[in-house]
């Protein structure tokens, strides 16, 4: 319910002064092309016939003191419920469809999340055999996986302590490294033992996949709150200097991943902040970072100089995948067009399933298709526009122009000057489900400042979005994209993963006038004896 303390200041320490090189030119080669899956929460209790519209806080269950299957009001189909989280079928539907669209991936990034929403009631046996069954299936869909840990893999969720404060995690560090070990180097599954990353190289080019464990720097991870709090819970940071560093050294690109980005309004200010140190420094060796927990189709943009975000400072992107399960959208995964060389993107196509279409709920399986291309769709609106990206090797600078962050803050320039682009943008972050869109009245454009904020918030401390009571709320009197029914309309979307319920009742409950303004009363302490 507080605001964030001030950052404190810290300059992190490189082994190695920064180089002049910067991003390195598209190759102009046939592409690559990567899948990334995030968040597919499967839930073993999913029953069929089971309501979908029940009074717990997880439907699609076959709970004893609700209407039996085939006496439901709203009976579960067999595929998924945009009130549920995902059965497996669902799952493996994806699968399947990232079979028939991809059969030649190059690999497969997995940005966590696999149990399912109900928090209260996990225990280590469970979540054991969840992870576990979950990463045999993705092993037998034949895919070469990098995986990375989810909020949720832990019992209870969020608990992953530091390794000086206690080992009460270490089950799942061993289950994650069993997992993995299939697909990466023998030498990164100490790294995992002991905190959940690992560093590997991608055997069939100069490409380093790191994945860290960015529960370390979660801030509903609550063995972190201790007085003075660490600076790097684990070694984690010093550990993804050293990575870096040899990366550096020996000419390899390097893709970050992890479950929640570094930006995300839900990270520490101060880890962030190392963090974002560590991204700016290695800016020439990074080619992308990956990540999850939003549950939405969006992005992120680094800045050399966060007073003046434009695009000559733009030096990193995070591609923060949707969500598998139905929750919050439509079921998607992504596919990325790879320069082979340089491992830069050169395009993001997102696959989606349309739960309101009739054969969805068909024995014979989910029907996947393309929602959209990144290229076709945002690279149409900059100047110079983006040509379409061919198949074959010799294509020209302008035809192989990589995504890159310079690119991306274009793209929110645009966002700025037509609305109606924001709007398009907002919609398919839940793949065109129940779109969250600015509405046009008086905040719409606070509302859609706070949005592109968000997108240019590489660092969490800048991330437009406030905590707790104060977003949900808003101050009385501010004027500034975070207050009042902004803040509550852009933040509500912010919890898919695990968020504070008592934040989101006290957000319903401020919905009252009379309550809000007892509320904004307290916020800024003008109590004046009214409150007795």
């Amino acid at each position: 319910m507080c605001e964030f303390p001030e950052v404190e200041e810290y300059e992190v320490a490189f082994p190695s002064p920064k180089p002049k090189t910067r991003r390195p030119k598209p190759s102009g080669k046939s592409p690559l092309r990567v899948v990334h899956y995030s968040d597919i929460h499967i839930d073993p209790w999913y029953t069929e016939g089971a309501d979908a519209n029940c009074t717990k806080f997880i439907c699609c269950r076959d709970y004893n003191d609700e209407p039996a299957p085939g006496h439901t009001f709203r009976p579960a189909g067999p595929n998924g419920e945009h009130t549920c989280d995902s059965p497996v079928s669902l799952e493996k539907s994806m699968y399947e469809a990232i079979k028939t669209f991809v059969p030649d991936a190059a690999f497969a990034i997995f940005t966590g999340d696999i149990v399912d929403h109900a928090v209260w009631n996990t225990t280590i046996a469970q979540n054991t055999l969840d992870v576990t069954d979950a990463y045999n299936r993705m092993a037998n869909s034949g895919f070469q996986v990098y995986g990375t840990a989810g909020n949720h893999e832990a019992s209870p969720a969020n608990s992953y302590p530091p390794l000086s404060v206690s080992s009460s995690t270490q089950w799942l560090y061993d289950v994650l490294s069993s997992s993995w070990m299939r697909w990466v180097e023998p030498r990164a599954v100490d790294a995992a033992r002991k905190f959940g990353a690992y560093s590997t190289k991608y055997p069939d080019g100069n490409l380093r996949i790191i994945s860290l464990s960015t529960n370390l720097f979660y801030v509903h991870n609550y063995w972190l709150y201790e007085e003075p709090m660490e600076k790097d819970p684990s070694g984690q940071i010093a550990w993804l200097i050293e990575e870096l560093d040899a990366a550096e050294k020996a000419g390899e690109r390097v893709y970050i991943i992890g479950h929640m980005s570094i930006g995300a309004r839900d990270a520490f200010h101060d880890a962030s902040n190392y963090l974002d140190q560590i991204v700016n420094r290695y800016e020439a060796t990074i080619a992308a970072l990956f990540f999850g927990h939003t549950h939405f189709d969006e992005f992120e943009i680094a800045y050399s100089n966060y007073s003046q975000r434009i695009a000559d400072n733009a030096v990193a992107v995070s591609y923060i995948g949707p969500s598998m399960t139905p929750t919050s959208g439509l079921p998607a995964f992504r596919v990325y067009d790879i320069d082979p060389v340089t491992f830069g993107v050169l395009d993001v196509t997102t696959y989606v399933t349309n739960m309101s279409d009739s054969s969805f709920q068909s024995p014979e399986g989910t029907v996947w298709k393309k929602y959209y291309s990144a290229r076709e769709t945002y690279g149409a609106l900059v100047e110079p526009p983006l040509a379409p990206l061919e198949t074959e090797d010799g294509q020209s600078e302008e035809e192989t122009r990589e995504l890159d962050p310079a690119f991306w803050h274009e793209v929110t320039k645009v966002f700025e000057e037509d609305p109606a682009a924001l709007d398009e943008f907002i919609s398919r972050k839940r793949r065109g489900w129940q779109p969250s869109i600015c509405d046009d009245d008086d905040d719409d454009d606070a509302c859609r400042k706070a949005e592109i904020c968000k997108l240019r918030a590489g660092r969490a401390q800048d991330n437009c979005i406030p905590p707790g009571f104060i977003r949900l709320v808003g101050k009385l009197g501010e004027e500034d994209a975070s207050a009042g029914p902004v803040a509550t309309k852009l933040g509500g979307q912010q919890h898919e993963c695990g968020g504070s319920v008592l934040a989101e009742t006290l957000g319903s409950v401020a919905g009252d006038p009379e309550i809000r303004a007892w509320l904004e009363m307290l916020i800024n302490e003008d109590y004046d004896g009214r409150i007795l």
